[in-house]
């Protein structure tokens, strides 16, 4: 009997789940009732044959409410399914960003937005900035000004802000941090932080760095929710990287380290897998009876013109010997990069700042596609210091041979994957060397 009971458990304990992939396809997974969000991410990653490097998520999506936020590993599934509302669902998605802060907190707290209470005594370096944070006793604030929308009416209101670990204050009188001067527009306990989707469509913000605190308890409403709106991209991550170190703390760490302290103890896969493009982020001479690295670049960029050379070569006996073959060499230079991640097709200048935003505002964060402009050139649209630019690729024949040049010519390749192997080793014209892939996985 005692064991039919347990089963009836069991079985109460599994739920099916919904998940959908950027592409708009679609999984179903069997849950448990403990199961973290860093759990069905690795469930995805191991169905869908994808790279576990750590940086897939799981987003909470609510298009009726143009919301958006990426759940924290240690959040149970079920719970947060329990606060949606029909219409929403669950992505999976890349973000490089979900822990940047760590990495690099000076980027993300601009000195003028950060203020510590009076029990401090004084100022604290910004090297224990972090500490401070994640130190539950330590009383750091985030200060500024930001738009407001006010409950209820289509305008917004330009106000000075605080948030601190008891919640977010609007301060009544100017800049005033004086008790009697702020009041509490939302708590940290009980609510989520979201960015905002089309904030200017949906809500008639004052720009596109929205982001809105919903209560838990919102599912369809819009009454509740506190929208808010920065001046610049850097102050909305602020705003709401402090909200999650506020609310989380320590907790927010030990996701971050979880994963590393799991390659420590399995030494035999300490070196992260890599994706395709990145595995090649060394370039290897193998002439020799041992292979070496090349650490100069000039010289990786000739061994790699040379392998370049050979494999044409190769490419072109094998179209001698196999007429049949469907490709030409010259021809399959210039389409076999459609078969790397990294190639997004021909997409609009706006989607490919959609995507690169979405996979998070790191450094080296990157996806090639087709030029709009000209049919016979490709893009690459790279993140630098949260800002997106885009560089022409441009084909140019030298001897009768086709090759790929974002530098007018002065470096060339043979094809679109050969170029990005050297831009990830060397960033020569570019402001950074190529780091991270955008990638989009079907479920």
């Amino acid at each position: 009997m005692p064991s039919c009971s347990s089963d009836c458990c069991l079985l109460r304990a599994v739920e099916d789940v919904k998940v959908f992939s950027e592409d708009g396809t679609s999984k179903v997974v069997e849950i448990l009732a403990d199961m973290t969000a860093r759990d069905l991410c690795q469930l995805l990653v191991y169905k869908s044959h994808c790279v576990d490097d750590n940086s897939w998520t799981l987003v909470e999506h609510h298009p009726h409410l143009g919301l958006e936020r990426c759940l924290e590993d240690h959040e149970l599934i079920v719970q947060v399914e329990s606060t949606m509302g029909s219409e929403s669902k669950f992505l999976f998605r890349k973000n490089y960003a979900k822990y940047e802060f760590f990495k690099n907190p000076m980027n993300f707290f601009p000195e003028q937005m950060v203020a510590w209470c009076q029990q401090t005594n004084g100022s604290i370096p910004q090297s224990q900035l972090l500490q401070n944070f994640l130190n539950s006793s330590s009383c750091p604030e985030i200060q500024g000004f930001l738009h407001v929308k006010e409950l209820g009416r289509k305008s917004w209101k330009k106000l000075f802000m605080c948030l601190r670990r008891s919640g977010l204050y609007c301060s009544t009188k100017g800049t005033s941090k004086e008790p009697r001067h702020l009041q509490l527009l939302a708590d940290l306990e009980d609510s989520n932080i979201f960015s905002l989707i089309a904030g200017k469509k949906l809500y008639n913000a004052p720009a596109e760095y929205g982001f809105c605190i919903k209560p838990n308890r919102v599912r369809n409403e819009t009454k509740e929710l506190r929208l808010l709106c920065a001046e610049d991209e850097q102050s909305r991550t602020c705003w709401m990287t402090a909200f999650r170190l506020l609310k989380y703390g320590m907790l927010l760490y030990q996701n971050y380290r979880i994963p590393q302290q799991r390659k420590a103890m399995l030494p035999h896969f300490s070196t992260p897998v890599r994706s395709v493009s990145e595995n090649s982020l060394v370039a290897m001479d193998f002439s020799g009876q041992i292979g070496r690295v090349i650490e100069n670049p000039a010289e990786a960029q000739s061994a790699a013109l040379e392998e370049g050379h050979a494999w044409r070569k190769r490419s072109t006996r094998m179209n001698i010997l196999g007429s049949q073959s469907p490709l030409h060499p010259s021809t399959l230079s210039t389409v076999i990069h459609r078969t790397q991640h990294w190639f997004h097709g021909r997409i609009s200048r706006e989607e490919s700042h959609r995507i690169i935003k979405q996979q998070g505002l790191v450094d080296g964060l990157f996806l090639l596609r087709d030029s709009q402009s000209n049919p016979k050139a490709f893009v690459l649209t790279l993140c630098h210091h949260q800002k997106i630019k885009h560089f022409q690729i441009l084909p140019c024949e030298d001897d009768g041979q086709i090759f790929f040049s974002l530098d007018d010519g002065n470096t060339k390749f043979s094809d679109l994957i050969q170029l990005v192997e050297f831009y990830q080793l060397n960033k020569g014209v570019l402001p950074c060397k190529l780091k991270h892939h955008c990638i989009r996985v079907a479920l």
